[in-house]
């Protein structure tokens, strides 16, 4: 049951990016996490875009558009490697939809909130990371 948030100054988005990006960004979560492309777990894949107005980010240096990806996730769902493969491509796919180029990826940070066992409730009861699992395992043959 991930979440991802993506911020953005607004404008910073090419048209055709800003139509697909939130979408996008789900797949990625869900395709790092393990998860079976059914959909349920597409459904369980929340994904915001937050736009800022204009002139709400800057540096110290300059005002070029910066973007920050938010990713929540149950604890223990990412592996290091599945961590690190989740910020390349989620950097990745947010160049593509800004039109920008890998020498641009400093401007996209990706954080990794992992939410504690136990503290994440959906549908008025606490999900917790083996219940997901489990969930997974039976979409897997079910599909």
């Amino acid at each position: 049951m991930p979440m991802i948030r993506l911020t953005v100054p607004a404008g910073a988005l090419t048209e055709e990016g800003r139509g697909r990006v939130q979408r996008d960004l789900a797949a990625v979560l869900l395709r790092w996490e393990g998860a079976p492309d059914t959909a349920f777990f597409r459904a369980q894949a929340w994904s915001y875009l937050v736009e800022l107005p204009e002139g709400a980010q800057r540096t110290a240096e300059d005002d070029a558009p910066r973007f920050l990806v938010e990713v929540t996730v149950p604890q223990g769902a990412l592996s290091e490697r599945r961590k690190a493969g989740l910020v390349e491509e989620a950097t990745r796919t947010v160049l593509s939809a800004a039109g920008l180029t890998p020498d641009d990826a400093l401007r996209v940070w990706v954080l990794v909130d992992e939410q504690p066992d136990g503290t994440w409730g959906a549908g008025g009861a606490v999900v917790r990371h083996a219940d997901l699992v489990e969930l997974a395992k039976g979409q897997r043959t079910d599909a």
